[in-house]
């Protein structure tokens, strides 16, 4: 079963503690090209992330940091690891027996205000991007400021370009004005990257019922995440958690605008059950002895993902 995971922050694990001999295919985080390979077809989104509060100036050349430990594996282990462009270069990269890797960015800081840069980015082969990351930067205000604001004149700018060039939109992280200024500039479905139903569990980098109904209306797909402080609001967690916030949300939008964002290595800590990039098949058994349709297991697993990814990198 195809399985599209759009976050992990795996290659900044690597990048901050790698100096072992760790690298993206084995190491000791929750998730790796082995244990990818082993979970069978798959395309994983890898975001590169700089804290803005803590690297300020730097992000550009930490995010390019980040995105080389993606490079760097895929030359190191080419025959079963590419970098995928586009939706055909991901089905023949799946069809030949290969991980299928995206390319994100976790915040547009690191454009520092230049509309130049976000094409630097294109052209290295990123093709997503969240906007901001909890806080306010140049583009818009995140899900952690207090009475947040919209969207820049250039963070119009960037969604807009974003759309032209063929790079997915994520919405994750927003307040909510920020959200509602992206969708109403956007004319490309949008993803959630990794985001839940904030009516199961009130928390606000969750989404609430109408922002998960504007996501309908625009095409786009939420990505479950797996981090029990955004299931339950506690560091503890297990499957029926993850699944409560899969039934809220299809019962919003319906089965085609939910699928997964589980955030491997971006959490402490995992549901139970969960506890890998590995384990994910275990959720798609747990919804099967529920009697969800294999139709609509297929869709979460990945078909919804695949649906925008199809429209956007063509």
């Amino acid at each position: 079963m195809l399985t599209v995971d759009t976050h992990c922050d795996t290659a900044l694990s690597v990048y901050e503690n790698g100096g072992d001999g760790t690298d993206l295919y084995a190491n000791r985080f929750q998730l790796d090209i082995r244990r990818l390979m082993a979970a069978g077809p798959r395309v994983q989104f890898f975001a590169a992330f700089a804290d803005p509060k803590k690297y300020r100036n730097d992000t550009l050349s930490r995010v390019l940091s980040i995105l080389d430990v993606v490079y760097d594996a895929q030359e190191k282990y080419g025959d079963i690891f590419a970098i995928c462009k586009s939706a055909d270069e991901i089905d023949r990269a799946v069809s030949g027996g290969k991980t299928a890797a995206l390319l994100s960015v976790e915040g547009g800081e690191c454009l520092n205000g230049e509309i130049s840069v976000l094409r630097q980015l294109y052209r290295l082969g990123v093709r997503s991007m969240l906007l901001a990351w909890n806080y306010r930067n140049l583009l818009a205000d995140g899900a952690g400021e207090e009475n947040g604001a919209g969207l820049t004149s250039f963070g119009k700018q960037a969604v807009a370009e974003m759309n032209r060039l063929g790079m997915i939109v994520d919405v994750s992280h927003l307040c909510e004005a920020s959200f509602d200024d992206v969708m109403s500039v956007t004319t490309k479905p949008v993803i959630a990257s990794h985001s839940n139903a904030y009516a199961v569990c009130r928390n606000p980098r969750n989404l609430s019922d109408r922002q998960l109904s504007d996501i309908k209306a625009n095409g786009g797909v939420v990505g479950i995440n797996f981090y029990p402080c955004f299931l339950n609001n506690t560091d503890r967690a297990d499957m029926d958690d993850v699944i409560r916030h899969i039934e809220h949300i299809c019962s919003v939008t319906g089965e085609d605008h939910v699928g997964i964002g589980a955030d491997f290595d971006g959490i402490e800590y995992t549901p139970a059950g969960l506890e890998g990039t590995e384990r994910i098949h275990a959720l798609f058994e747990r919804l099967l002895q529920l009697n969800y349709p294999e139709s609509f297991v297929r869709k979460f697993a990945g078909l919804n993902f695949m649906r925008v990814i199809r429209q956007i990198l063509v």
